[in-house]
């Protein structure tokens, strides 16, 4: 089911093939899964060609667990969970924690798997996802003060509503019509935008507007700030 001239390519490309093949016939566990391993084999290549300094870390994908391919090919969003550790026997993951996002242009899941060349990554780690969540919730509400968001934050987590710490709504979000949008220009690379459904992100030099789910905001959270290594 393979087409002949993926024998053709090397071994990065024959991995984008199996998916596509796999993808044409239907298989949607196994297509899924194949591309889960080729994302975060390119997001390992990303680390070892831009990190140099890294020499020992787990990197592993959030996105893809639970998904059908017609999920993966609405997704904007890859995120990669990166942590550090010292290298021993059965090591435990207790060193710096760091995500890669890889923000996907349209057409990144196409008839040979995924097309590599429409994404775009940024590397954050826990005060820049921070930063950026104390900007958001500063454009999604009436709380403006910095220092209180920030400590409510490292308690709580964002849900669709706002703000929880355990079951209290902490910090109620604005209600919006699905059309409606508030925008604070965050950065030279970046615009936050909120709306009721999800976290907008509108990268200034391809022109894309991509979206993070309420859901991947809590994993990417999660890990960050919950006491527990993964």
């Amino acid at each position: 089911m393979i087409p002949s001239n993926i024998l053709a390519q090397d071994k990065g490309d024959v991995a984008l093939g199996i998916a596509g093949g796999l993808l044409a016939i239907g298989s949607g566990i196994a297509a899924v899964e194949q591309m889960k391993e080729s994302a975060e084999l390119t997001a390992t290549q990303w680390v070892l060609s831009n990190l140099p300094e890294k020499t020992s870390f787990s990197l592993k994908t959030l996105d893809f667990d639970g998904k059908k391919l017609k999920d993966m090919s609405s997704v904007s969003v890859i995120s990669f969970k990166i942590q550090e550790f010292t290298p021993g026997d059965k090591p435990e993951l207790n060193g710096k924690k760091e995500v890669l996002l890889a923000f996907t242009s349209q057409g990144w899941i196409n008839e040979y798997g995924i097309n590599f060349d429409k994404i775009k990554w940024f590397l954050i780690d826990a005060d820049e996802w921070m930063n950026m969540m104390v900007a958001y919730v500063k454009v999604a509400s009436d709380e403006k003060d910095e220092a209180s968001l920030e400590k409510t934050l490292e308690e709580g987590r964002v849900v669709n509503k706002g703000v929880k710490i355990k079951s209290k709504l902490t910090i109620p979000f604005y209600k919006l019509e699905g059309d409606m949008y508030v925008v604070t220009d965050y950065s030279e690379d970046m615009k936050l935008l909120y709306n009721e459904r999800s976290l907008g992100i509108f990268l200034k030099d391809t022109k894309d507007l991509v979206q993070m789910g309420r859901g991947d905001l809590i994993k990417i959270h999660e890990f960050f700030f919950d006491e527990e290594d993964d």
